[in-house]
């Protein structure tokens, strides 16, 4: 009897055992099992700053070992063009729209640590997701999401209320007020017109007080008195705030607790590739998430003494050189602990590189490569495509380029799936799962159609027409440019989004980036037969497109976005705040 039911078996059996045996075991163990992810974010990182992306000045030898051994995206577009919405988006796979993480007005970003604005509580991060499949979280480096709504201790914004486990980092962004010796760059055009309102007060209150004391003005002393005190109400209205900018942005924490302030810039650099390697050496016998989110290439471009003065673009370079070396550390951590093949490494930026940071003659932010406009610009190329470069050694196929429309919005959905969890159902999720396009099996991006904000505005919509390859663009709205003629907004230092500073369109301006990438022949019916058909079909995209929009909340009101006392993270009792745990320790 046996004999006849391995018979009657075998001719099921054999072919089963030689499919098993031809199954590739790497690719489909890891696929099955949760890889340890990590994330690296730079920080106005242009695209062309990058040696696999066609700088050859610029040295990053450990990036560009990341896209030999793995894939790189040469459409990869960021969901906004400024820090805090693109970062919105990328924490929730959705246009930062939806959560009221994108600007109504000329303050696009969080301003302040104590202001109440920031990542709504309600919304659910990649980080939460993976928190909940038994992952390790961690964030190391820049947050720029908001710390609280209420009171100083509610954290309501804060990372830990995010999905992340641990938090080491600057829960604002660098700025140039960080470094003392650096000129100021929280809204610089604005301080300047407090300075002048104070002064004309002030002269003002002098006047009137030397004509009462000469006789040549009949004003009574009580008048003096409130004049005086409205001067000095006025200048400590703002001076409270404006005057202690290191104090109130430039600070260190490590989850709720604030480590430094103000921050000691000569070893941030240092702490935060120490705490990085720290969290994946606790957490190899675990599933883990790590987002390190770089302070690197953000101005005041704190670089350590080894690398000044080691490339050929002045202290950009250097600091973008230093990242790279920061990456390989991070590589070697993960190799070490014989982590790499059950790890997915990621690279990317957060927008593009900021072309109107300048000082003294000295270009501070990046390089675009032959893409138009750069970083606050919504729509140019040079604002939002970036690099995005995958790495799983035995899933993904060494060496591969991708030159299909993907998005930073993708990694929430990407992520989510290969740790088991499901994205929510109960929202809309604009990010697409990355794995079939990464591994090769399917030739196209299921990105048909991708919107280009400006803040609230829409400025521009991309379309890929994927029966024929095409990539159009339609630009309905377009920074003016100044200096006339200058390929970003040099008098102004940041393109608006709106106002007077835009050009609308009308028809918009169309392009085909398969054909011309730079954007630099606008397309019209006259020369695209297709001309008009692609516009309606656009035109109908967007009309769908909006209707999918609900109102919430705007976090990045001015409400939300100004300071408030009361909200001040701070190591000592409030206004004493001043404390170096760091150093102590």
């Amino acid at each position: 009897a046996s004999f006849l039911l391995l018979s009657f078996r075998s001719p099921l059996v054999t072919p089963l055992i030689f499919g098993l045996l031809l199954q590739p075991p790497l690719t489909q163990l890891s696929i099955i099992t949760q890889p340890n992810i990590v994330l690296l974010m730079a920080d106005d990182l242009g695209i062309g700053d990058v040696g696999c992306y066609g700088n050859d000045t610029i040295r990053t030898p450990n990036i560009d070992r990341l896209a030999k051994e793995g894939v790189k995206l040469t459409q990869h577009i960021a969901a906004a063009p400024l820090c805090t919405p693109s970062r919105a988006a990328f924490l929730t796979g959705r246009y930062p729209l939806r959560s009221g993480m994108d600007a109504i007005n000329n303050y696009r970003v969080i301003f302040w640590n104590a202001g109440s604005g920031g990542l709504p509580p309600n919304e659910t991060t990649f980080a939460k997701i993976l928190q909940q499949q038994g992952y390790s979280t961690g964030l190391i480096g820049k947050w720029h999401q908001g710390v609280n709504c209420e009171s100083r201790n509610d954290h309501c914004h804060h990372p830990l209320n995010h999905g992340f486990d641990y938090f080491y980092g600057m829960p604002f962004t660098l700025i140039s007020d960080c470094q003392p010796t650096e000129t100021p760059e929280m809204d610089r055009a604005f301080r300047r017109k407090l300075w002048l309102s104070t002064q004309m007060i002030g002269l003002i209150a002098l006047t009137a007080a030397l004509g009462r004391v000469t006789g040549l003005i009949p004003v009574c002393w009580k008048t003096l008195t409130c004049l005086a005190g409205f001067s000095l109400l006025f200048f400590a209205s703002w001076f409270s705030s404006y005057g202690f900018v290191r104090y109130w942005n430039c600070i260190m924490m490590r989850n709720h607790e604030v480590t430094e302030q103000p921050m000691v810039t000569d070893r941030t650099t240092s702490l935060i590739l120490r705490e990085s390697i720290s969290f994946i050496e606790r957490n190899k016998h675990k599933p883990f998430l790590l987002f390190l989110s770089f302070l690197h290439s953000h101005t005041p471009l704190l670089t350590t003494e080894k690398f000044l003065q080691r490339s050929r673009h002045g202290l950009y370079g250097d600091n973008v050189e230093e990242m790279d070396w920061m990456v390989g550390r991070v590589l070697h951590a993960i190799d070490k602990e014989g982590l790499k093949d059950t790890t997915l490494v990621y690279f990317a930026s957060d927008h593009g590189g900021w072309l109107e940071r300048q000082e003294d003659k000295r270009q501070l932010g990046g390089w675009n490569g032959i893409y138009k406009g750069g970083k606050a610009m919504g729509g140019w190329e040079g604002g939002i495509r970036v690099p995005g470069i995958f790495r799983w050694p035995g899933v993904l196929p060494a060496g591969t380029v991708i030159d299909e429309p993907t998005s930073l919005m993708d990694i929430y959905p990407t992520v989510v799936h290969l740790a088991g969890g499901a994205v929510p159902q109960d929202r809309i999720i604009d990010g697409r799962d990355l794995m079939p396009l990464l591994r090769g099996t399917v030739p196209h991006s299921e990105h048909e159609f991708l919107f280009h904000y400006c803040g609230i505005h829409l400025h521009a919509v991309r379309w890929h027409q994927k029966d024929s390859g095409a990539i159009w663009k339609a630009h309905y709205v377009t920074p003016i440019f100044s200096p006339p003629g200058a390929g970003a907004c040099y008098d102004r230092g940041f393109c608006p989004c709106s106002g007077e500073g835009v050009t609308h369109h009308d028809p918009p301006l169309l392009f085909d980036l398969s054909r011309d990438p730079s954007e630099a022949k606008p397309l019209s019916s006259d020369t695209e037969p297709l001309f008009d058909t692609v516009i309606r079909k656009i035109g109908r995209a967007v009309e769908e497109h909006r209707r999918t929009l609900t109102p919430v909340p705007e976090q990045l009101s001015v409400y939300n976005v100004v300071w408030k006392p009361w909200l001040q993270p701070c190591c000592g009792t409030f206004p004493f705040c001043w404390c170096d745990k760091e150093g102590d320790s």
